[in-house]
Order: C-alpha cells, then structure tokens, then sequence
C-alpha cells in the first residue's frame, strides 16, 4: 500500500502472535472452566487503567459507537469465541475462526466500499487450507450452539473491524482501544458473575497469566490491530490474523508436546504463504479507500506497539 512503511504487518501481526499464546496461557496456568471470568479480566482491568491514563471519555454520537465497538469487539465477540471452544472440537473451531479474512472482506465491501482483488481473496483460501491441515483433526460430536458461536464470533469480530475503519476516531489509538476495553469489560462482569459465581481463587502462577494475556495478549494485541487497520485495508490486516493458529500449533508442539508433521509442516507453509501473498500482492487493491492514522497519536505509543 502507497504510503505504508514496510514495517507495518509486523507490528500488526504482534497481535496474532499473541492471541496465539492464549490457548496454551489458559490451559497451563488460568483456573479451569472459567471461560466468562478470564474474559472479563482480559479486558476490563486494563481497559481501566487505559481510560486512567488517558483520562478522556467519549462525546457525541462516540458513546454509542464505542459502545457499538465494545460490544463487536470484546463483550459479544470473547463469549462467543469460548461458546464455540466448549461446544465444538478445537480444530473445528479454529478452522471456522479461520474464515475471518473472507467474512471481513465481504462485509468491508459491502460497509466501506474496499474492494479485496483476486489475489487477495486467494491469500485467504490458502490460508484456511493452511489452518485445516494445521489444525483438523476427527470432527467429533458437532452442535448447533458450537456453530452458532463460531460463526457469530466470526460476524461480530468482521463487523467490528469494518466499523473501526468507517469511523474515524477522534481520540488516539490508547484511548480508543481503553474505551472498547472497558465497555466489553462491563457488559462480561454481570454475565460471568450470573453464570460462574464468585471469582476463584487466584495463585501465582494464574496472577502471571492473567497479566499476560490481559497486558500483552488484550492491551497490546489490540493497540497492535487497530493501528494496523487505520494504516492498511482491511482484508489486508485480517489475513495477518491466520498468523494466529500458526503461533498456537508451534507453542503447542514446544510446551505441549503435541504431534507436528508432514501435513502439519505444509499446513504451515500454506498459512504463512498466504499470510505473505495477501501483504506483498494484495495490499491494496483500485478503489480501496486510504484511511489516515487517527490524530493525537500517544507519545511513545510507535516504539510501544514496535
């Protein structure tokens, strides 16, 4: 893309990378069948103290549209990711995770206008071709609420993505992000207090995870993926995020010891081929629109995301 330095997808992919380590974060360290509990501590204490630092709060038609982007991004999308964990086999799962770049290039073109192009759209097949081999094992027992949350997580996640790109925020990417944060934060406490109880108790190793993915996996991963979305298309940036299962396959073949082989190796090398074609061929296709960094950018906040 014109104007785009080349370090841009590298920043970008940050965030896959560490929603990558998510998996193997929770099943080591977070207490166990607490899906709604780790959500809302994912996202609410650092978006508080985002919203802190910042100290700016939305106005005007802001606080329905954050509101909108809280609920896309965090409060709708963290339930439905778990939904569709609990209900569906995890390779099943992520291979419908994985049709995320092909759903926010429909809804982009339908939204913003951004046409994807050939290539692409290609870029996308082939990594999800990645992910089935990288990931799909015996399909097991399939239902519908397990369908219903993969596919919906997928929607809800596009659209919220789409939306950042068609609303041009007014505050930088800190304080947009600390306002999603907080409002997905608040619209998990009730739901996971209603449905889980009291929070578990908490020991050390479970503290360093929640800082973990709360810092690096939440906080940082999404400064990451908003800056990349205001700087590159967005079919562009949701074909970074087949980076994902790439990274969760490697940390469980280290830390887990799970099996890794010749299918898995070319499941590899379709993802990050894909990943690869879809940024140096497909960055921007005619007629795709140009959106510019949001203003008052933090101080810092390029050597941070870096």
């Amino acid at each position: 893309m014109e104007g785009i330095h080349w370090s841009t997808p590298f920043v970008t992919a940050v965030a896959p990378i560490a929603w990558g380590s998510t998996y193997l974060v929770t099943e080591q360290f977070l207490p166990p069948d607490r899906p709604l509990f780790a959500a809302t501590v994912r996202a609410l204490p650092v978006g508080l103290v985002l919203l802190a630092y910042r100290r700016r709060l939305p106005h005007g038609d802001w606080w329905w549209k954050a509101i909108v982007l809280g609920l896309c991004n965090i409060g709708m999308f963290f339930p439905l990711i778990f939904l569709a964990a609990y209900h569906l086999p995890g390779g099943l799962a992520a291979t419908l995770q994985a049709s995320s770049p092909l759903a926010v290039m429909v809804i982009a073109w339908l939204v913003i206008g951004e046409r994807a192009g050939v290539v692409r759209v290609a870029a996308a097949v082939v990594g999800l071709v990645g992910v089935m081999l990288l990931v799909l094992r015996n399909p097991g027992h399939v239902d519908t609420l397990g369908l219903v949350g993969a596919f919906g997580s997928v929607l809800v996640s596009a659209l919220g993505f789409v939306l950042i790109k068609r609303w041009k925020s007014p505050v930088d990417l800190l304080t947009l992000v600390s306002w999603q944060l907080v409002v997905g934060g608040l619209a998990l406490l009730p739901v996971a207090l209603l449905i889980e109880g009291a929070p578990p108790a908490i020991d050390a190793p479970a503290a360093l995870g929640f800082l973990w993915i709360a810092g690096v996996g939440t906080g940082l991963a999404y400064v990451c993926w908003f800056r990349g979305l205001g700087l590159m298309s967005a079919g562009s940036v949701s074909i970074i995020g087949l980076v994902n299962p790439a990274v969760g396959t490697l940390l469980g073949v280290a830390f887990a010891h799970e099996v890794f082989g010749p299918v898995q190796a070319l499941g590899m090398v379709l993802v990050l081929g894909g990943v690869l074609v879809g940024q140096r061929y497909g960055q921007r296709s005619h007629g795709d629109p140009v959106v510019p960094p949001a203003p008052e950018a933090a101080p810092g906040l390029e050597r941070c995301a870096a």
